[in-house]
């Protein structure tokens, strides 16, 4: 018997249990990984709360972690019981102490990345590569706008950004997390609570406007990301945190200067081990250069046990980078 969180029904955070379970063995495409360290991402609070519904209840949590792999199914060729390994698109249930994961989702682990910093970075890291690198592909010199530049992608991606010598502009809901953003190489950040994020960034950038907005919030930024595009402008919303974006009449993007709008998401472009290997290596590789730093405060990480005290905290806006649950 091991540890790991249920929820039974859709709610707050005070649906999440703690309890026992008994892991099966893996299928012949998977492997079981003995979890180090798991990843908090907010789209974690969406399937528990209802936003995207899970379709069999009770379920797990979580996508991502990183650990050791215990045991290894019957068709596995290429990860063998000991390896280092981490994954950030599994099946729910990654809040656990072990989990079962296909063996096509696993990313093995470089000696130089230990399994905090890769729990910590796997998901929303190749989330910045997919946005930088293949939504749209971010140039040097390139001026963009990004939201929610303190959270955990934004602030990957404010120090990916600048290894790649582009000017990312930040928004922050705080001077605080201005200054986190700021040190992690965002070019210019825009406090949303005391400044127009629309005046701020013609100002910032001249009067031209941005190219791209990347747009994690979604409802509460929907309006303003587009009036901060230039013509034919690409508005790439990506999240979900202040609610869904709905009910888009398209012919505002026309009346806005032909603006284009994707809504991407992870597995629209990491689908397969090979495409896998490139981003997780991509990103490995900055990370163990120092260029991208995704260290986890000690108040960030909490006990398995206390899932629910870390989505209350994630939820309020009280967290910056990334956190992690330690089973």
């Amino acid at each position: 018997m091991v540890k790991h969180i249920e929820f039974s029904t859709s709610g707050d955070p005070e649906v999440i249990q703690y309890c026992e379970f008994t892991p099966t063995d893996p299928a012949p495409d998977e492997v079981q990984v003995q979890n180090k360290a798991i990843g908090i991402n907010y789209i974690d609070t969406y399937m528990r709360s209802g936003l995207y519904p899970t379709a069999n209840l009770p379920s797990g949590l979580g996508t991502e972690a990183a650990g050791i792999v215990t045991k290894i199914g019957s068709g596995v060729t290429s990860i063998k019981v000991g390896d280092r390994v981490a994954y950030a698109q599994a099946t729910l249930g990654a809040y656990s102490e072990v989990h079962n994961v296909l063996e096509s989702k696993l990313a093995v682990l470089p000696d130089a990345i230990s399994f905090e910093q890769a729990a910590a970075s796997l998901l929303k890291g190749l989330t910045v590569y997919y946005l930088f690198y293949k939504t749209h592909k971010i140039q040097a010199g390139e001026t963009f706008l990004f939201h929610a530049a303190a959270g955990g992608v934004g602030l990957i991606a404010c120090q990916w950004a600048k290894a790649l010598g582009a000017k990312l502009i930040g928004t922050v809901g705080s001077d605080e997390k201005a200054a986190l953003a700021k040190a992690a190489g965002a070019w210019q950040t825009i406090n949303y609570n005391r400044e127009n994020i629309v005046e701020r960034v013609t100002e910032i950038t001249g009067g031209e406007k941005v190219g791209v907005v990347y747009d994690s919030v979604g409802k509460a930024t929907w309006l303003n990301s587009l009036d901060c595009l230039k013509r034919q402008g690409l508005m790439v919303s990506f999240g979900n945190a202040s609610g869904p974006v709905t009910g888009v009449d398209l012919g505002i993007l026309n009346q806005k200067g032909s603006l284009f709008v994707t809504r991407p998401a992870i597995n629209g472009y990491i689908t397969t081990r090979e495409e896998l290997n490139e981003a997780s290596k991509t990103l490995f590789d900055l990370i163990a250069s120092g260029k991208i730093n995704v260290d986890v405060a000690e108040n960030q990480k909490f006990p398995l046990s206390e899932a629910a005290k870390a989505h209350r905290t994630l939820e309020s806006r009280a967290t910056h980078g990334s956190s992690l649950l330690i089973p």
